[in-house]
């Protein structure tokens, strides 16, 4: 019998589970995977340790001429960008607020970019970070 309401309640849990992550169609859905938030809809995005990142369809390049941009829209202070060949970061200051960009080479046309705002993390504001990158990118 105890088996049985086992199986029962896996099921039930993994079926309320699936229903959230297919129910993503353009509707931002929130989850909690290891304790940190993913959204899924336009993008997934993982806020880990403070620093939330997601992909982007686009080369190294043109994502990190993007966050370069998104650095001086905001008006960052203090900038400092080290850029190797797949990998690079740029730390600043954005209204009195340290902002690192974390920017990784996946694939040809596929770049992570983490962004930590604060010492601990902003979340919200680590999104608006994502959303200036998205419009910084040069579609096309």
């Amino acid at each position: 019998m105890f088996k049985s309401f086992v199986k029962r309640t896996l099921f039930a849990i993994l079926s309320i589970s699936l229903f959230f992550l297919s129910s993503g169609c353009g509707v931002e859905t929130a989850l909690v995977a290891g304790g940190a938030a993913v959204g899924a809809g336009t993008g997934t995005f993982f806020f880990v340790n403070g620093e939330l990142k997601t992909d982007y369809p686009y080369s190294f390049d043109k994502v990190w001429t993007a966050c370069e941009k998104t650095v001086a829209d905001m008006h960052g202070t203090a900038v400092d960008p080290k850029k190797e060949i797949s990998e690079g970061t740029i730390s600043t200051r954005i209204n009195d607020e340290t902002v690192k960009f974390t920017v990784k080479y996946k694939d040809k046309n596929l770049t992570t970019v983490g962004v930590r705002v604060g010492i601990m993390g902003d979340q919200n504001a680590s999104k608006m970070m994502h959303n200036k990158i998205s419009d910084n990118i040069p579609k096309g």
